[in-house]
């Protein structure tokens, strides 16, 4: 008996230790790969879906945001509206709310909430909202450290559905991108909110996009990516001096997925309904650099596969996700190398989000279900799938979650978390 009893402590001490060791520092992870560490997961759900641990039902008001959340050290962060007001809310991972602070007015134009999602590092946790109010805060209380509207100090003029991209930490420097008259892109010191370097306008009507910036090193050079209201560009992330840029418009200068980098190849795409000359869709680039000189090349370009809002993850020289138009929302496999269409799926929904672990992928789509998709190179391959609870407001497009053995899926002001250790 004794000998089972610390047996069973010992699966009790290391599946706790499991969940709270898990860290998902920013949108996508770390690394912004989307992929999660996560091992000992379910390979298959039982009929209904996996175990409902806990719900989270008022984060916010309504619709309340599109966020997705961040963990560290047993912490959980998000974002919504409430009241007219921006929220930032920290809660552990029971879901007990341990406080929250308003970061400006609320987003009330199209698509009404929260954007983009908190990035935590050590004893700070950084928030963007929509009207480019920037705020530091703690991780132990939401004291705030340090703020600054980077809309009104880089001269910068707002986007048609607000600011969306998180941000990206990257050692001591935080990269945000206002897209304004004095800065496209600018270093801030992550402790001070301090100016370190900014990168100058592109030029006169040269917007911030709604992607998030993307960190990489290639031949020795590491460079910070991000897509503005035209296109994309790239700069050095020790200096923010400009190294590349490329046209790829968008009659609504929507450019809302953030730059895929893989071994000296960039991958972007924005929805193709209002393309204009030819440009859109989505395109993979060769990017070389040849004395410090930056340049970039066409390798294919696809006007069917589009997948919006960063929903588009690459595993072994495949890219998986889901389309805007004129596929309809469904979910394509597309070859990395050449950009040639393998299947196309079921219509899940335009925008679905997505997200990767333990050789599985997670994918929820827009109208509430989740499913659990074996990433076959022949065929649509669900494995398991069920739908979420009928409560939440609108679209389901926050980035579903997978870390510490959980599933997190946001929808609206509801936040669910399920059980899926093995």
């Amino acid at each position: 008996m004794k000998t089972s009893i610390r047996f069973l402590a010992l699966i009790f001490f290391l599946s706790t230790t499991a969940i709270f060791a898990a860290e998902w520092t920013m949108l996508h992870g770390p690394d912004g790969k989307n992929m999660s560490p996560d091992t000992g997961l379910l390979t298959s759900w039982p009929e209904g879906g996996p175990t409902l641990l806990w719900t989270i039902s008022d984060i916010g008001e309504g619709v309340s945001g599109y966020s997705s959340l961040t963990i560290q050290d047993g912490r959980l962060f998000t974002t919504g509206t409430r009241a007219g007001r921006s929220v930032v809310y920290c809660f552990d991972l029971n879901g007990n709310r341990l406080w929250e602070y308003e970061n400006g007015p609320a987003w009330t134009r199209y698509d009404p909430g929260t954007r983009s999602t908190p990035a935590v590092d050590g004893e700070f946790v950084y928030d963007l909202s929509p009207h480019g109010y920037l705020v530091c805060l703690t991780v132990e209380t939401g004291e705030r450290v340090w703020g600054r509207n980077i809309l009104t100090d880089f001269e910068g003029e707002n986007i048609a559905w607000g600011l969306s991209g998180s941000l990206r930490i990257d050692g001591d420097k935080l990269f945000v991108a206002p897209g304004g008259a004095r800065a496209s892109l600018v270093a801030l010191n992550k402790r001070t909110g301090e100016t370190i370097w900014t990168t100058p306008s592109l030029g006169q009507g040269y917007r911030a996009g709604y992607g998030t910036p993307t960190v990489f090193e290639h031949d020795g050079l590491r460079i910070v990516a991000i897509t503005y209201s035209k296109g994309m560009f790239g700069v050095n992330a020790e200096n923010g001096e400009l190294l590349f840029r490329f046209r790829h418009e968008h009659q609504f200068e929507v450019n809302a997925t953030g730059p895929l980098y893989h071994n000296g190849h960039l991958f972007i795409s924005n929805d193709w309904r209002n393309y204009r000359g030819g440009m859109g869709g989505s395109v993979k680039l060769r990017l070389t650099i040849t004395d410090g000189n930056a340049s970039l090349e066409e390798v294919w370009r696809s006007l069917y596969f589009d997948p919006s809002q960063g929903n588009a993850i690459l595993l072994d020289g495949l890219l998986f996700g889901s389309t805007h138009m004129p596929r309809g929302g469904a979910f394509l496999c597309v070859d990395w190398n050449t950009g040639e269409i393998l299947y196309e799926g079921a219509r899940i929904g335009r925008g679905s989000p997505l997200t990767w672990a333990e050789g599985l992928l997670y994918v929820v789509s827009i109208g509430g279900d989740m499913m659990l998709i074996r990433p076959n190179p022949e065929r649509f391959d669900v494995i398991s799938q069920f739908s979420l609870p009928d409560n939440g407001e609108g679209r389901v497009l926050a980035h579903p979650v997978v870390i510490g053995q959980r599933l997190y899926i946001r929808h609206g002001r509801f936040l669910y978390c399920f059980d899926i250790a093995r």
